[in-house]
């Protein structure tokens, strides 16, 4: 058996990992966000509403693709969002509406979307999203790091 000086081995050893790419990849968070920018700016029009949940529903039934861009929204990466409470559980797809116009208007008003929309908290959706999928990138660090070890 070999023996190995412990030194030697950790004076080897970088102090960090983290080249320029290791914190996010923007170009990956611009074209996510690219893929849904129409969208998005539909949903804009939302934006200090007065009557946002019937122009909402407006929105949807001209607009039923607008849909999509809600998971993200919520920093969700899947199309369905299954969410319950005391009126029972609920499964959104929002790649495919698949329950009533009435339904996604609870969903929009418990998760708090219709509050950042007709309270004027954000100004741009597409700016809010490009936050949101800097975020989640920030998780892909762990994904980056296996890499670059």
């Amino acid at each position: 058996m070999t023996t190995r000086d412990f030194n030697i081995w950790l004076s080897g050893f970088r102090d960090s990992i983290a080249d320029y790419g290791y914190y996010i990849d923007f170009e990956k968070v611009h074209r996510n966000v690219d893929n849904i920018k129409v969208e998005l700016n539909i949903l804009n029009s939302l934006i200090g509403s007065k009557n946002i949940e019937n122009d909402f529903e407006s929105l949807i039934k001209k607009y039923p693709e607008v849909l999509k861009c809600i998971p993200l929204l919520l920093a969700v990466r899947t199309t369905e969002i299954y969410a319950i409470d005391e009126d029972g559980g609920f499964t959104y797809n929002f790649k495919n509406m698949n329950l009533t116009p009435d339904q996604y208007k609870v969903f929009m008003r418990k998760t708090g979307l219709f509050d950042l929309l007709e309270n004027h908290i954000i100004n741009n959706l597409v700016d809010y999203a490009t936050g949101v999928e800097t975020g989640l990138d920030s998780n892909g660090r762990k994904n980056r790091g296996g890499h670059l070890m």
